[in-house]
């Protein structure tokens, strides 16, 4: 079965600072296999036949404990779940120059459609999308200060969500499918 593990809070503004090559050592010594890591935020595409994925989740938080001392949250999500994930997301949805798009992906205790009635979203200027296991977000960058997406951070939502951009999560789908010889 191919995997992603999204970390949380790694490699951000100088905190909790992995090393990727010795992230991958890591998920190879806790016996995941074809392990291949993309970019520096925590996204590690891997293959395991013998557990599921709640059971990799806390083995892998274990595992980075034990070998760089940190306490990171690790969302593992097998390909099928992307894949659902990936065909909500609309094409033209960018991340560039224009347009702001990301994709939130969502930890369990949180993972329900009621949770957008808890988010300050601006409906002129914010595209929302839930999917399970993941809320789709996107706005004009012209109107970025105006977003709903700034006053997330800091709530109880946002520490319960591992966030990619849309050009990093369309990359692990390719990844995770190239793994899976799709």
């Amino acid at each position: 079965m191919v995997y992603i593990a999204l970390l949380r809070g790694i490699n951000v503004g100088g905190n909790n600072k992995i090393n990727m090559k010795e992230l991958k050592a890591t998920f190879e010594r806790a016996g995941l296999s074809n392990v291949v890591t993309y970019i520096n935020t925590g996204n590690i595409i891997f293959t395991d036949d013998n557990r599921t994925a709640p059971e990799l989740s806390s083995l892998l938080e274990e595992a980075i404990a034990s070998d760089f001392g940190l306490s990171i949250r690790v969302m593992v999500r097998t390909i099928e779940q992307i894949e659902a994930i990936m065909a909500a997301l609309p094409e033209h949805w960018a991340n560039d120059g224009e347009m702001k798009s990301d994709v939130l992906y969502l930890w369990e205790e949180i993972d329900n459609e009621s949770v957008l009635e808890g988010l300050k979203l601006t409906p002129e200027i914010d595209r929302v999308i839930y999917i399970p296991g993941a809320v789709l977000w996107s706005y004009d960058r012209q109107h970025a200060g105006r977003s709903g997406m700034n006053k997330i951070i800091g709530t109880k939502f946002y520490a319960s969500v591992t966030v990619r951009n849309v050009n990093t999560a369309r990359k692990i789908h390719d990844l995770m499918k190239a793994a899976a010889g799709l």
